[in-house]
C-alpha cells in the first residue's frame, strides 16, 4: 500500500465547522489535501471517483460558506460525494466505502446528518431541495432546524425531464433556492442531446473565455439583483452577452459560467448569493471531471467506477476472468443477430459501456441511439420504434427501467407493441447495494399482460433469449440477466429461439422438485449435490419464463413430487407467486402439496460483495439446502432420532 499523503490541513478538519476557522488560502490547499486523500483511498477500495475529483474545490467552498447540516446540500446521484463524506467526520472509514458495513458510495439519511437526501439515482436533487425549502418555510419539524437549500445537480443529470419539471414548479413558486450546475460536459459517458450542446455554447464564446481571464472576483459576473455599485455595469454586460435564457424563463435567476475549480470565484459568488438570494438562483459552473488526477481526466468515463488501482498508473487490479461477462454476451449475441436484421435497432439511457451497447455502436452507428439520462423517454422512443416497423431493443439496468414503468404500461404494454427490454444488473449486484439492485423486475413486467418475460440461468441461455426476443414480434418482451461474469459454459455458436412459455428438466429426481428461474441455478445444483449425499435427490428444473408460465411443466413436478420449491432473484411478487396462483387454480394445493417459494426478502439489503447479499437474502446453497430438509421435515426427524 502506498503511504498515505501528506495533509496537514485537512488533519485539523473533523466536522465542516472547523472549515470557518480557515483562511481563503488555506481552504485552497485544503482542496489540494482532499483531492490527494481522496485519489489515495479510493486506489485501495474502488469505487466512482471521477465526478467526486471534479467537485472538490466546490465541496470545500460550499461547506466553508454554508452552515450544514442545518443548510441543506443535496447531492444528485451522489457520484459526487466522497469530498463530502471527507468533510463531514467520515475520513477514518472512507477505506470501508461501498463494502459490508462500510459506508454507502451515495449519501444516505441513515449515515450521516450531513446527508439530508439520498441519492443514486439522477435528476432529483432539484426536487428534495424544493421540498426542503417549502418545509423550511412552513416551520417543518427538523432536529437541526432549516436554513438554506444547495443541490449540486451534474453529471448529466440535467438530461432527465424531472429536472425541468422541478426548475418549473420552483420558478413558479418563487422560493428561495440555491442550485448550482456542475457542468463537466459527462454523465457517466460523453453527453448527449440539445441540453449539452445548449451549455457548451454557453461557455464557449468569447465574452466568457474574456471574463474568465481577467476577472478573479466572481462577483463581476453577477446579475442584475446584485449588482454592487455602477463600477461593475461595463462586466455585467459582458456576462449578458454569454446569457441564461433558458433558466431565466424558467423563473431562475441566473449566474455564470463561472470556473468551478476557482477558489476565490467560488468563495466570492457563493458568499454573494449566501447574503443577497432572494428566490431560486442557478450558478454554473464549469468543472473537469477526473480533476487533478491525470488517469482520470484522460479516460471518456472519467473514472467512473474502478477497481483498485496503482496511482501511478492508473492500472486497475481486477482479478482475471473465467467466463465473458453476461453484459459482453448480450452485446455480442445482439450484434450477431443485427448483422442479418438491419430492422433491429438499440436504445440506452446514459449507459452505452455498462449495457455493452458501445459494442453495438461501433458496429452499427445509425442504429444506436443514447438518449441520455432519460429512462422514460428511451422507453416510449422505443415504443415509437417498434409501431414504425423496427424491432428495438431497449437496454436499461434493472434498477433504471423503473424510472420509465409508467411509459412500459401505457407506451408499451397496452399497445401490445414488440419492444425488447434487456435487463442487466438483475438481482443483487454488490457494492451499489440497495439502490441498484434489481430486485423487482419480474414483480413489475410479469403482472403486465400479455408480456413476455425470462431470465437466463447462465450466459449460454442468454444468446438464446436475445434471439428469442428478436423473434417475438407480437407483443413485448424482457429478458434479464445479472452483472459481472458467466459460469464458464459452452457457448453456442448462435442462439435458437426457445419456445415461448416452455422451461427444461435438467435432472430428475424424487420427492421434491425445485424450479429455478435465473442464474441461482448453479447453487441449485450445487445443492443437489449435497442433498445427495443425504440419500435426498431432487429434481431441477430451469423454468425460463416467468411469464407466460410452463403449465404443463409445473402441475407435473408438483403431481409427481411431496413438495416443489420456486427460487428466484427477484421480490415478492414475481415468478413464485405466478406459480402459486397456477397451483391454487388447479386445486393442486388439495391434494397435500408443499409449497414453498425462495425470494428476496422483505428488506433492502446494504451493499455488500454479491455472494454476502445473496447470503444475507437466504438464497446461497447451503440455504437452498436447508430449504429443502425443512420442507421435507428431514431436519425435524434427524433431531429427532
Amino acid at each position: 500500500m502506498p503511504d498515505r499523503p501528506q495533509t496537514p490541513i485537512l488533519d485539523r478538519v473533523a466536522m465542516p465547522a472547523d472549515l470557518k476557522r480557515l483562511s481563503d488560502a488555506e481552504l485552497q490547499a485544503l482542496a489540494r489535501e482532499v483531492r490527494s486523500d481522496m485519489i489515495w483511498s479510493v486506489s485501495q477500495t474502488g469505487g466512482h471517483f471521477g465526478a467526486g475529483l471534479g467537485v472538490v474545490e466546490m465541496t470545500v467552498a460550499l461547506h466553508a460558506v454554508f452552515d450544514t447540516p442545518r443548510d441543506k446540500l443535496i447531492w444528485d446521484v451522489s457520484h459526487q460525494c466522497y469530498p463530502h463524506k471527507i468533510l463531514t467526520g467520515r475520513r477514518d472509514r472512507m477505506l470501508t466505502i461501498r463494502q459490508k458495513d462500510g459506508l454507502s458510495g451515495f449519501t444516505k439519511r441513515s449515515e450521516s446528518p450531513y446527508d439530508p437526501f439520498g441519492a443514486a439515482h439522477s435528476s432529483t436533487s432539484i426536487s428534495a431541495g424544493l421540498g426542503f425549502a417549502v418545509a423550511r418555510d412552513l416551520g417543518g419539524d427538523c432536529d437541526t432546524g432549516h436554513g438554506d437549500v444547495i443541490a449540486v445537480i451534474g453529471d448529466g443529470a440535467m438530461s432527465a425531464g424531472m429536472a425541468y419539471e422541478a426548475m418549473n414548479n420552483a420558478g413558479h413558486m418563487g422560493k428561495r433556492l440555491i442550485v448550482i450546475l456542475n457542468d463537466n460536459e459527462m454523465s457517466i459517458a460523453p453527453p448527449t442531446g440539445a441540453m449539452s450542446s445548449y451549455l457548451s455554447r454557453l461557455y464557449a464564446g468569447a465574452p466568457f473565455q474574456e471574463l474568465k481571464a481577467a476577472a478573479k472576483g466572481a462577483v463581476k459576473l453577477l446579475p442584475e439583483p446584485f449588482q454592487e455599485g455602477a463600477r461593475r455595469a461595463k462586466e455585467l454586460l459582458k456576462s449578458a452577452t454569454v446569457g441564461g435564457t433558458l433558466f431565466e424563463e424558467l423563473g431562475f435567476s441566473y449566474l455564470g459560467p463561472i470556473d468551478g475549480h476557482d477558489m476565490e470565484q467560488l468563495l466570492a459568488v457563493l458568499r454573494t448569493v449566501k447574503a443577497r438570494a432572494d428566490g431560486p438562483m442557478l450558478i454554473h459552473a464549469i468543472t473537469k471531471k477526473g480533476k487533478g488526477y491525470i488517469h482520470a481526466e484522460g479516460k471518456p468515463d472519467g473514472g467512473h467506477a474502478t477497481a483498485k488501482f496503482d496511482i501511478a498508473t492508473g492500472k486497475q487490479s481486477k482479478p482475471p476472468s473465467n467466463a465473458p461477462s453476461y453484459t459482453r454476451v448480450f452485446a455480442e449475441s445482439l450484434i450477431r443477430e443485427a448483422e442479418d436484421d438491419r430492422q433491429i435497432t438499440a436504445v440506452t439511457a446514459a449507459m452505452p459501456d455498462g449495457t455493452g451497447l458501445n459494442l453495438f455502436a461501433e458496429r452499427f452507428p445509425d442504429r444506436c441511439f443514447d438518449v441520455g439520462i432519460a429512462e422514460q423517454h428511451a422507453v416510449t422512443f422505443a415504443a415509437g420504434m417498434a409501431a414504425g416497423g423496427l424491432k428495438p431493443v431497449c437496454a436499461l439496468y434493472s434498477t433504471f427501467l423503473q424510472r420509465g414503468y409508467d411509459q412500459v404500461v401505457h407506451d408499451v404494454a397496452i399497445q401490445r407493441l414488440p419492444v425488447r427490454f434487456a435487463i442487466d444488473r438483475a438481482g443483487l449486484v454488490g457494492a451499489d447495494g440497495a439502490t441498484h439492485a434489481g430486485s423487482f423486475d419480474i414483480a413489475y413486467l410479469a403482472n403486465l399482460p400479455g408480456f413476455v418475460v425470462m431470465a437466463a440461468a447462465d450466459e449460454a441461455e442468454l444468446v438464446h433469449m436475445v434471439r428469442t426476443a428478436i423473434a417475438i414480434d407480437d407483443r413485448p418482451s424482457a429478458f434479464r440477466f445479472p452483472r459481472g461474469e458467466g459460469v464458464g459454459v459452452t457457448m453456442p455458436e448462435r442462439g435458437e429461439v426457445l419456445e415461448i412459455g416452455r422451461g427444461r428438466i435438467i435432472a430428475e429426481g424424487n420427492r421434491v422438485a425445485i424450479l429455478n428461474f435465473g442464474t441461482r441455478l448453479k447453487e441449485v445444483g450445487e445443492a443437489a449435490e449435497n442433498l445427495g449425499a443425504r440419500g435426498i435427490t431432487p429434481t431441477v428444473a430451469d423454468a425460463r419464463f416467468a411469464k407466460p408460465l410452463d403449465r404443463d411443466l409445473i402441475l407435473q413436478l408438483a403431481r409427481h413430487h411431496e413438495a416443489l420449491i420456486t427460487l428466484e432473484e427477484g421480490a415478492i411478487g414475481g415468478f413464485g407467486s405466478h406459480v402459486a396462483q397456477l397451483l391454487a387454480e388447479e386445486g393442486v394445493f388439495d391434494t397435500g402439496l408443499k409449497f414453498r417459494s425462495m425470494v428476496l426478502p422483505d428488506i433492502f439489503i446494504d451493499q455488500a460483495s454479491a455472494t454476502d447479499m445473496y447470503a444475507v437474502a437466504g438464497m446461497n446453497a447451503a440455504d437452498i439446502e436447508a430449504k429443502v430438509l425443512s420442507t421435507l421435515g428431514v431436519a425435524q426427524i434427524s433431531q429427532r432420532a
